[in-house]
């Protein structure tokens, strides 16, 4: 794969709670809309559509994109977990790389309802019976209590008892999300937060209170993709490109290791990470932002390490010197994360894609960070499905 795939366009309607929230296709447009007008195209344009959702029927994508025209190219309807509008990007940017289209759609949406995740589906396995089954040897699961938080609060207390981090620090994440998420108008919560406020919160389950916990939110984002002959074509002039991406899924020994934070996803991401700089020939030091998967402060932490931002064992002085928001040596989760911002499920890699993409034109408004020419962003899906994309600013 030769071509270089450029982001055209990207566009990202509010987050929002499931009760003041518009329906997926309406929000879904709104989104894609706003990536047309980015780019200067019209939908005619398009040539392939990705859409990535997890809570919907069949062919969501076509009702949202039928609202631009019928235009009989291909729509291919996504779910890959949380990691559903990045996975549905890794086939738009793989469409134009490969030579299969010139100009690709990827949109990322959800209508969720209110509440924890459950399963929505009683009458066939689950997709995530043998990591429950490896979760409770390792953990002491509460029936009671939603999984998926469990999940992750087995693995804050493996990295707690590891490295002796102190949970206080896990508050401290959910601070920050706070403190940069009140410059980002697309995020649901931006008032600001204490750790004492976060701490005392209620308990969720092991170390996790209820601030270090992703809300459940409805919302939509899109990118248009195309290769630079298609650029040239329509007078357009991007100025970012995806320098190189990454989509992994577990290993034969997952299950073997008896390990919460491999259950999670931490090795998956390590794995698409190490690709991606490979590929690109970078170091991640040289990396000044990332939008990294915080569904919970917990994973937020692992990512760090996972990502390569910092050695492992040293996300709490990483945490603790500041380095990972503005002043330190790069800047996590410039929007507020999905602990602030909101994680509808489909739609977050794609958020996550806009506000790189934003980042890296200066157009970020007080959320900038400066001196961007490579930004990073990291979604993934238990089950799993972890995506890793390194974006550059081209001129």
């Amino acid at each position: 794969m030769s071509r270089r795939a450029l982001v055209a366009g990207v566009g990202m309607v509010p987050f929002a709670k499931p009760s003041a929230a518009r329906t997926y296709d309406e929000m879904g447009a709104g989104a894609v809309d706003m990536a047309l007008r980015d780019s200067g195209l019209d939908y005619a344009a398009v040539q392939q559509v990705y859409a990535g959702y997890v809570y919907g029927d069949s062919t969501c994508g076509q009702r949202v994109v039928y609202r631009f025209g019928m235009t009989r190219v291909p729509v291919l309807n996504v779910n890959n977990n949380c990691a559903s509008g990045s996975s549905a990007l890794w086939l738009a940017r793989q469409a134009v790389e490969s030579g299969a289209t010139e100009c690709a759609l990827a949109v990322g949406f959800e209508q969720m309802p209110p509440g924890a995740l459950g399963a929505k589906w009683t009458d066939r396995p689950v997709p995530l019976t043998d990591f429950a089954a490896a979760l409770h040897e390792v953990y002491d699961v509460d029936p009671e209590l939603p999984m998926t938080p469990q999940y992750f609060a087995a693995a804050g207390e493996e990295y707690l008892s590891k490295y002796g981090m102190s949970p206080q620090t896990l508050a401290k994440v959910a601070v920050k999300a706070r403190r940069h998420a009140a410059a980002n108008p697309y995020a649901v919560f931006r008032d600001p937060v204490s750790e004492q406020d976060v701490l005392d919160s209620p308990r969720i389950a092991g170390p996790l209170t209820r601030l270090q916990c992703c809300p459940p939110t409805c919302g939509a984002a899109a990118a248009i993709v195309c290769s630079e002959e298609f650029a040239r074509a329509h007078g357009i002039a991007p100025r970012v490109a995806i320098a190189a991406q990454a989509l992994h899924s577990d290993d034969a020994g997952l299950f073997d290791v008896k390990s919460a934070i491999s259950l999670v996803g931490a090795d998956v991401t390590r794995a698409a990470a190490t690709e991606v700089y490979e590929k690109a020939g970078v170091d991640p030091r040289d990396v000044a932002v990332v939008e990294l998967h915080d569904c919970f402060t917990v994973n937020e932490v692992l990512s760090y390490e996972a990502l390569g931002l910092c050695d492992e064992g040293e996300a709490e002085r990483f945490v603790l010197d500041g380095d990972n928001t503005y002043g330190g040596r790069v800047v996590t989760n410039p929007s507020g994360g999905l602990l602030s911002k909101g994680h509808p499920l489909g739609a977050t890699g794609l958020a996550q894609t806009a506000e790189i993409t934003w980042q890296l034109r200066g157009e970020a408004g007080a959320r900038q960070v400066d001196g961007v020419t490579l930004g990073l962003q990291h979604n993934l899906g238990l089950g799993t499905a972890g995506v890793v994309t390194l974006f550059e600013k081209v001129s």
